[in-house]
């Protein structure tokens, strides 16, 4: 009885071939074996930071100017930041240019598409990722342990460069504006400054609450010694006095006359001008106050500036590595000896159950 279609004969069929199965697997085994000693040794250095907040570079919370505290790590926004910067094409042209990499992958940088093989190459032996702690992981591997590290730490090094340099070029847009905005308000101050300094030497206005009480009191004064003097005069007329005390009073009386008449016409200036310039000194004193809100503003930005602020905050410097990370070579080794098991049993049974089929006239059939 044929077993061969079912696991009966499967089982039949492996004895029968048994060593022939075993070969395969030895040579197999012993092929793997040979193959990955031959591979290069990998080690991995990994380095862990987080993102920071920029809310650190917010000069009203970096100096104390509002209640709120500032956060230290950045969101979701920040970590993608923080990504696309590390998948930069500026990052890998940073390495391969720091650490020769050309030369490192025995790549000709004189051929055709050597920067995209070098890049490749580099991408082959990086990695970043977001951890489930929101952290940012990075590593790289190559064969020298100690460069492993020295490039993990440099490219993370460099990440924080490149963000920190987006956030400076952000402050230095900012700080430009105010520089400009400031400049304009000095040049419109200047103008309210000599429009107001016109204004008072056409108005003789200077201090609009003493000098409008100082010339009343001065108009009240002239009419009282006007009146008085005028009563004198025509009461020692009428009693027929001196005429030279009467005539010394009249000239009195014209003096006082002349002197209410310019009180008055100061005051009639002053009046007319006190107004307007009520309303150019409101306008000098807003523009002159803003200015120095914007002096104040502008000095914050730029002590923010100059002020070393992390894009990063690091959690674990990349070490040198002591185990290795590839390849695995017993792992490797096991499962090349399994598969070239299956495939061999595979075989054997699909050769075993066909071989006493007669091709020749199975195709000489199809053919008539």
């Amino acid at each position: 009885m044929e077993h061969k279609d079912n696991l009966l004969g499967v089982i039949e069929t492996i004895f029968k071939w048994k060593k022939i199965i075993l070969y395969t697997c030895l040579a197999t085994f012993i092929g793997a074996c040979i193959i990955v000693l031959l591979l290069p040794v990998y080690y991995k250095s990994t380095t862990v930071f987080y993102a920071a907040s920029p809310e650190m570079s917010y000069p009203e919370k970096l100096f104390g100017r509002t209640t709120e505290a500032a956060k230290v790590y950045g969101g979701e926004t920040d970590r993608d930041r923080i990504l696309s910067i590390a998948k930069s094409g500026e990052l890998t042209q940073f390495m391969v240019d720091s650490f020769h990499l050309y030369e490192h992958y025995d790549i000709n940088p004189n051929k055709r598409f050597a920067a995209y093989y070098v890049a490749e190459e580099f991408s082959d032996h990086f990695e970043v990722l977001k951890t489930k702690y929101d952290a940012i992981e990075l590593s790289i591997e190559d064969t020298d342990k100690e460069l492993a590290a020295r490039m993990a730490n440099a490219a993370r090094d460099h990440i924080a460069f490149l963000a920190q340099k987006l956030l400076k070029e952000s402050q230095e847009k900012i700080l430009n504006a105010l520089s400009s905005n400031i400049t304009d308000k000095e040049k419109q101050l200047d103008v309210l400054n000599d429009s107001m300094q016109a204004m008072r030497q056409r108005y003789g206005v200077y201090n609009t609450e003493a000098q409008s009480e100082g010339l009343s009191q001065l108009v009240i004064e002239a009419e009282s010694k006007l009146y008085n003097t005028e009563a004198k005069v025509e009461a020692l007329e009428a009693v027929k006095f001196k005429r030279d005390t009467i005539n010394l009073l009249k000239a009195s009386v014209k003096g006082y006359e002349n002197e209410l008449l310019r009180l008055n016409e100061r005051l009639q200036l002053f009046n007319s001008g006190m107004a307007k310039a009520e309303v150019m000194k409101e306008m000098q004193f807003r523009a002159s106050t803003q200015l120095s809100a914007d002096k104040e503003l502008y000095k914050l930005y730029l002590a923010t500036f100059n002020s070393d602020i992390p894009a990063i905050l690091l959690q674990e410097p990349g070490e040198v590595p002591i185990i290795k990370s590839r390849p695995r070579r017993g792992l490797i080794v096991v499962a090349a000896t399994l598969v070239a098991f299956v495939f061999s049993v595979i075989g054997i049974v699909v050769f075993d159950t066909y071989r006493d089929v007669e091709w020749t006239k199975i195709l000489h059939l199809k053919e008539r």
